[in-house]
């Protein structure tokens, strides 16, 4: 077996990282299909937290360089900022955005806002790869206004997939596997194997079930929590078809107001929350 680190340091990593992360992400990002659905969607449940015509000012954090999110809350006349901790993702993303908003280099650890100065944060898929869950989430409620919203998606330690599919590693149930060989397997990216998690730079090293994100959340001083199962009624369009809403009509109200059945709903469907900074008055 060949020696990759013969004549360079291992901090350096595996050598094909650096040189097939941002094509290999970008081509993902080519494949997807238009946002405008879902974030209507996701701008109809922030309305059933909070009053939506409050929400002008919106942080995109972890933006990426082809941010569809941004362009979509954008065009629907809301003050958009995005930040990103790779340069050239914010270049490339500001080619993209044009003149409709702002595109920062920042972590989510150190993010570059005054504070209380956002109505809303849209945090996508990206706490599973900081370095500091604790710190980000902290970070997140100093630049949320009080009675502000954080919409935060994330991997579910708990979701099961019959195949094995976890949606960050080329690895069979990788988040049900114990954490020291979940970072044995981090390690074999980073230095020897790095198409087990398709190139990444940071690979997704936080898996949290729901519970565990509730917990760490109001440690960052967010006060309440609603999932999408919370939020959707049996008329919204995610019930696509007549029998779907006859479905929900009966079962839905049933697993929204039952705490046994609403926890094994969310052991697999728990990693979209919206959560809610505590107003001045300390509600």
């Amino acid at each position: 077996m060949d020696d990759l680190y013969r004549h360079r340091q291992m901090i350096q990593g595996h050598p094909e990282i650096a040189a097939r992360a941002f094509k290999t992400y970008m081509d993902m990002l080519d494949s997807r299909p238009d946002d405008t659905a879902r974030i209507e969607r996701l701008l109809r449940f922030v309305g059933r937290i909070i009053d939506g015509d409050t929400v002008s000012n919106v942080l995109v954090l972890g933006c990426g360089p082809r941010p569809q999110v941004f362009r979509i809350l954008a065009s629907r006349g809301l003050q958009v900022v995005g930040v990103d901790p790779v340069p050239s993702f914010v270049e490339e993303a500001r080619r993209y955005i044009g003149d409709k908003g702002t595109v920062l280099v920042g972590a989510a650890e150190s993010i570059p806002l005054p504070d209380c100065s956002q109505d809303l944060v849209v945090f996508e898929s990206v706490l599973e790869h900081v370095d500091s869950v604790s710190r980000s989430l902290r970070e997140i409620e100093r630049v949320l206004r009080p009675g502000g919203v954080l919409y935060l998606t994330t991997t579910n330690k708990l979701r099961f997939s019959p195949l094995g599919h976890n949606g960050e590693y080329n690895v069979r149930y990788f988040n049900w596997l114990p954490r020291a060989v979940k970072e044995s397997f981090v390690f074999m990216h980073l230095h020897y194997a790095p198409r087990l998690a398709n190139y990444a730079m940071r690979p997704a090293v936080h898996w949290l079930s729901y519970g565990e994100l509730c917990a760490v959340v109001r440690e960052a001083g967010f006060a309440r929590f609603y999932t999408m199962l919370d939020l959707v009624r049996p008329d919204d369009g995610v019930m696509q078809t007549t029998r779907l809403r006859r479905l929900g009509r009966r079962i839905l109200p049933h697993v929204q107001r039952n705490a046994w059945l609403r926890s094994l709903a969310l052991s697999q469907w728990g990693s979209s929350m919206f959560m809610h900074k505590r107003n001045e008055s300390g509600d």
